[in-house]
């Protein structure tokens, strides 16, 4: 005898979640497969931002975003019964009177007024090299995707909708009204798989352009921080004295193995912020799903209508999944239109 549901939900990292969460909220029935192959969501740092620090402009559709995933996360603590958003400030390091007067610049735009708070912060800490001081962005912090994961596969579990399996895409049977998957039918399939999508014959044309990053995990009990730092690396403040400090960007190698190369990169940016000694307990590496034109890959399958992709977050994933899964969400459901911008037609 089959089991019968509205959804299969293929990947449970971000994008995966966030999708559960829409399905959730309408009550509609749904069974995820997820087999733990891909960590990009696992070594996330999990930092909402709403400016992109390096170019100092502000995120795409970040006004729209922001609201969305603070809703979702609030929602998620209360039912996980766990902390997973930490407020805390972001500070950008200074390195000459020139980025002080970008940030100025940058801080009387109407897309980053409210973000970007117009007074230089002093150096005060003997831990950190900063002469130039900082500039503070404002509603941000960190989600810590870790717990959010693994609460929520618990979650699941629980309640007999989570299979900890691979996907068998040879499996599908297609009609005109479902898609049967062994035991189970269902009214659609979204796939959520991360970097694990290059393996999905049913979406081979996406433009994926996948990268590997890696983070170090440092015991540093002589910095005592309580926000997020940002120069060369992100130093991210946790519990005990520990920070993450991330993340690189590596084309070439996509393997889940963290890397001397990695870490020489981070250290070398990591010493030209702090001075204080420190020690590396921990060093891990996942493949981000980025895209070349850093959108989103969201949409339905030309053919096969009942598969759907939600995938492509990139680096901001804790605050882009929940706008893109509600997009799907009202495109499949409402017969909505998606964004263009995230459509995975723009690839046809």
């Amino acid at each position: 005898m089959k089991t019968e549901y509205d959804y299969i939900i293929v990947g449970l990292g971000l994008a995966g979640i966030c999708f559960c969460e829409q399905l959730r909220a309408h009550n509609k029935s749904f069974v995820v497969f997820d087999d733990s192959s891909q960590q990009s969501s696992t070594v996330a740092g999990g930092l909402y931002n709403p400016v992109v620090l390096k170019r100092f402009t502000a995120v795409w559709k970040s006004d729209e975003q922001l609201p969305l995933a603070l809703a979702m996360y609030q929602d998620l603590e209360q039912l996980l019964d766990v902390k997973l958003d930490y407020k805390i400030p972001v500070y950008r390091k200074f390195a000459s009177v020139e980025e002080q007067n970008n940030w100025f610049t940058a801080s009387d735009k109407p897309a980053l007024k409210p973000y970007l708070s117009t007074g230089i912060i002093k150096n005060e800490n003997p831990a950190i090299q900063a002469s130039f001081g900082f500039g503070e962005v404002l509603y941000t912090g960190r989600i810590d995707v870790k717990i959010l994961m693994e609460t929520y596969r618990e979650f699941l579990t629980k309640r007999g909708l989570f299979q900890k399996e691979s996907f068998e895409y040879s499996n599908i049977l297609n009609n005109n009204e479902s898609v049967v998957y062994e035991n189970i039918i269902a009214k659609h399939i979204v796939f959520s798989e991360g970097y694990g999508v290059v393996q999905n014959p049913f979406f081979q044309n996406l433009q994926l352009s996948p990268t590997k990053g890696e983070l170090l995990i440092i015991h540093a009990p002589d910095l005592k921080i309580d926000f997020v730092l940002k120069g060369p690396v992100f130093l991210i403040p946790m519990e005990d004295d520990l920070y993450i400090v991330g993340a690189t960007y590596e084309l070439y190698d996509l393997t889940h193995n963290p890397t001397e190369k990695g870490k020489n990169k981070l250290l070398e940016g990591l010493k030209t912020m702090i001075s204080c000694p420190f020690e590396i307990v921990d060093q891990v590496a996942g493949i981000r799903p980025t895209v070349r034109d850093r959108r989103p890959l969201v949409g339905q399958h030309p053919v096969h209508k009942h598969l759907y992709v939600l995938n492509g977050l990139g680096t901001r994933g804790v605050m882009i999944g929940p706008y893109v899964a509600n997009q799907l969400y009202n495109f499949i459901e409402n017969e909505e239109e998606l964004e263009p911008a995230i459509n995975i037609s723009r690839y046809s």
